[in-house]
């Protein structure tokens, strides 16, 4: 065969290599294991001979959340720290319990998509685009209809109903992760400093003083 032909079809594999990833997990499942010492992107596997039905099975979420809070809502996650076998399967769900004019604020799913679908009220919705847009769509939901916010992008669900609501939403990661905005503004550890906050919200330090005790 042509030298340069090789040289090519050599280069042509390396580039492959390079860029490649696993379209899909490479074994039926890969069962969490929360013994384990290893560090990876995403969780070490539990033995596949020490894996039992409970690995896949969550019970609870039937129950209300407890929306006796500021916010008046809940959410009671299944993801991979529920359910250990969800490991490597890219999905999880939550349930979201809403008191009358319960509010879950704006937040963002670092690594995940959310279908969100209403059981019980009305819900509005919303998200925002990224800049320069940050354009809004914005919709109030019924029993039965479902939303879908794109993956990191801030969005909210607001209970309008004098009566409770309840949703359920499926997320594309077993670990969607969640960044409350406010919190992690005002709430950081340590602290984002007063001159930084007071000069992005165009607002005075007593103003960023005042809100942040509220977190």
């Amino acid at each position: 065969m042509d030298g340069r032909i090789i040289f090519l079809a050599l280069i042509a594999l390396a580039s492959t290599a390079a860029t490649a990833s696993d379209p899909s997990r490479l074994q039926d499942f890969c069962v969490l294991d929360k013994n384990s010492a290893v560090f990876v992107n995403g969780f070490a596997c539990k033995d596949p001979n020490s894996v039992t039905a409970d690995d896949f099975f969550f019970s609870g979420l039937d129950k209300p959340g407890n929306t006796s809070n500021a916010g008046g809502s809940s959410v009671t996650p299944v993801t991979v720290d529920q359910i250990p076998g969800l490991n490597t399967l890219g999905i999880s769900l939550a349930r979201l319990d809403f008191a009358p004019y319960g509010l879950i604020p704006p937040h963002t799913h670092p690594r995940a998509t959310e279908l969100f679908t209403v059981l019980e009220g009305s819900i509005l919705v919303g998200f925002v685009t990224s800049n320069p847009g940050n354009k809004q769509f914005t919709k109030v939901l019924n029993k039965g209809d479902v939303y879908v916010f794109p993956q990191g992008l801030i969005h909210y669900q607001y209970n309008i109903g004098a009566t409770s609501a309840v949703a359920i939403s499926g997320l594309s990661s077993q670990n969607p992760g969640v960044i409350m905005v406010a919190n992690a503004v005002f709430g950081s550890t340590p602290p984002i400093s007063d001159d930084v906050l007071a000069k992005a919200f165009q607002v005075s330090k007593q103003t960023v003083d005042m809100i942040r005790a509220k977190f």
